[in-house]
């Protein structure tokens, strides 16, 4: 009956998104470009966050949000530059970060972890829309004047996310391991576990210059300050549920003593105090079934 429970709060909650995106009207969204170092540039639109190398090489995406704003994110690449599109790297399998591999998989060889593309085959896209080349720990790309290196997390955010690394230029782009400013969405359902997440976060934290710029899967463009305050968040927030559960307080207990009033403004993001909580709980009972 628990199992059966959970089953049905993830559909709710999946459904719940497809139906928040489904109602976007895309013609409205402009995207909005922010030069970060070098040559590496985020865009922002609808949707997770977009990292962009630029120069002689041409041009390497990090993520593509939606196939209806593809002519707008193309818009706003040749104001950067008239170089070609050669690569596309997916954070991960979501629809907000991988929608437009189908427009831009047709000039670029799309790239990601294998888990990536074995998720995106199970929705039975044109192939255009799949990864070309696949990878099970990490790559590295040659490009524009520096290594960019892309190395999987295994059981975070999901089972496929990788994170990539703009080692000329001090630029990361973290995918959905970061929502900057935010709960985050842990995808259960799809090999993520928030104690995964939080291991590796805090790895990232020991790994990154004080002076790394950070391009989040969700949020502004940020700092390692800013990724220490997530960090601390997560552990905070996991260890309150933690203790409550050990206490034998269900979930609808749980969650009608809510979190404390400081970290109100972190769920007025996708993901609401209410459905971290759930999240935690879910993953946290797992991790103690196991």
């Amino acid at each position: 009956m628990k199992h059966l429970t959970y089953t049905i709060v993830a559909a709710i909650s999946v459904f719940w998104c497809i139906a928040a995106w489904a109602q976007t009207d895309f013609a409205r969204v402009k995207i909005k470009t922010t030069h970060v170092a070098d040559n590496i540039y985020m865009l922002e639109g609808v949707g997770g966050n977009i990292g962009v190398s630029v120069g002689p090489d041409g041009i390497l995406l990090v993520d593509d949000q939606f196939a209806p704003l593809a002519e707008k994110i193309r818009n706003a690449l040749k104001e950067l530059g008239e170089g070609q599109l050669k690569f596309l790297v997916n954070t991960h399998f979501h629809g907000d970060h991988t929608g437009g591999n189908v427009v831009f998989g047709t000039e670029a060889h799309i790239i990601s972890h294998a888990n990536v593309r074995k998720r995106l085959q199970l929705k039975s896209p044109p192939k255009e829309a799949l990864p070309v080349v696949t990878f099970d720990d990490s790559l590295s790309i040659h490009f524009n004047g520096e290594e960019i290196r892309v190395i999987h997390f295994p059981n975070s955010h999901t089972d496929g996310d990788s994170v990539i690394f703009f080692t000329g230029s001090n630029v990361v782009h973290t995918g959905d391991l970061f929502f900057s400013g935010r709960f985050p969405y842990v995808d259960l359902d799809s090999g993520g576990d928030v104690e995964g997440l939080i291991r590796h976060i805090e790895q990232l934290l020991t790994e990154f210059p004080p002076d790394v710029k950070l391009i989040p899967g969700h949020g502004p463009l940020s700092d390692l300050d800013d990724l220490k305050t997530y960090h601390q968040i997560l552990v905070a927030t996991a260890d309150l549920v933690r203790g409550q559960i050990e206490e034998g307080k269900n979930l609808d207990e749980i969650k009608a003593a809510g979190l404390p009033q400081k970290w109100r403004s972190w769920g007025a993001g996708f993901i609401s105090t209410g459905r971290w909580i759930e999240i935690l709980h879910r993953s946290l009972v797992k991790a103690g079934d196991g």
